[in-house]
């Protein structure tokens, strides 16, 4: 008994100390970009042009990029993602291809992404002769996010109760009902969940909108989809490695508002995860 309670112990303090190892450099990560970023923090860099050559001024082109290759991404994924999954979970049979698909799913999430950016300037850049531009970029990123949009939601789609399926087709609804009615609003929290986990890897590349979409110094806002827009991760990066002379603060600053960018959206994806999530009857 003393030795399983010892035992016990001793499995807890590794598990605190991973869990420290974690959580501490990220903590103190955080603390840093807040510490240094927000003298920057104002009004004005938020809502002003960059001027001489983006030591001065604001980061609204960057910001406002961002949101549209973000939100274009999502768009493009989500819907092919999920229809997707809905495929793969209730209506293809178990055999080999299957499983070959799904590995093949699961192995894409891994590749790097200047794989993607290499790819969407192949396609979309040259091949479709979109140019550099926002939608480009915005499929790239799409592209990029959809083995792991396609993985969550197959998996929240496969964790509701096979009994639910049952008994809405013993009482008449035919197979698409009883997905539209029954089974997708119990997954809905695991495909946000997956959506959340999107919406960061997409806010945070810089390689795919490198290749397809990013321009180095642009001082105005983008007027259509096929125009370029600057982005807060590749401008993060001119600032700290191309540009001299850059105040600390700025990139600091840079940093800090990408940071409570992605925060931002993934809150709110959070909260509606919750709503749906209460409303879950398991």
């Amino acid at each position: 008994m003393r030795n399983s309670r010892r035992s016990e112990k001793i499995a807890f303090f590794f598990l605190f100390l991973a869990t420290l190892l974690i959580v501490v450099p990220v903590g103190l990560i955080i603390a840093i970009i807040i510490q240094k970023g927000l003298p920057a923090i104002n009004w004005q860099f938020l809502s002003d042009m960059p001027r001489s050559g983006m030591r001065a001024g604001g980061i609204l082109p960057a910001i406002v990029g961002t949101i549209y290759l973000v939100g274009g991404a999502i768009l493009f994924a989500l819907p092919i993602g999920l229809l997707a999954a809905i495929y793969l979970s209730e209506y293809s049979r178990d055999n080999l291809l299957t499983r070959m698909i799904k590995l093949a799913i699961v192995n894409l999430a891994g590749v790097p992404s200047v794989v993607y950016g290499l790819f969407g300037l192949a396609l979309f850049v040259v091949f479709c002769k979109f140019g550099a531009s926002i939608l480009s970029g915005s499929l790239t990123l799409g592209i990029m996010i959809l083995p792991l949009i396609i993985t969550s939601s197959r998996e929240a789609l496969e964790s509701v109760p096979d009994s639910f399926r049952e008994v809405s087709l013993s009482l008449g609804a035919s197979k698409w009902q009883t997905i539209r009615h029954i089974v997708l609003p119990n997954a809905v929290p695991g495909i946000l969940t997956g959506t959340i986990l999107g919406l960061g890897r997409a806010a945070g590349e810089t390689a795919p909108i490198l290749f397809t979409v990013a321009a180095f110094y642009l001082p105005q806002l983008p007027k259509s989809l096929f125009d370029q827009a600057m982005a807060l991760p590749y401008h993060l990066y001119v600032i700290s490695t191309q540009v001299p002379n850059v105040d600390e603060k700025i990139r600091y600053g840079t940093a800090l508002v990408l940071l409570f960018l992605v925060l931002f959206m993934n809150l709110v994806a959070i909260i509606i995860r919750y709503h749906f999530r209460k409303k879950k009857k398991w």
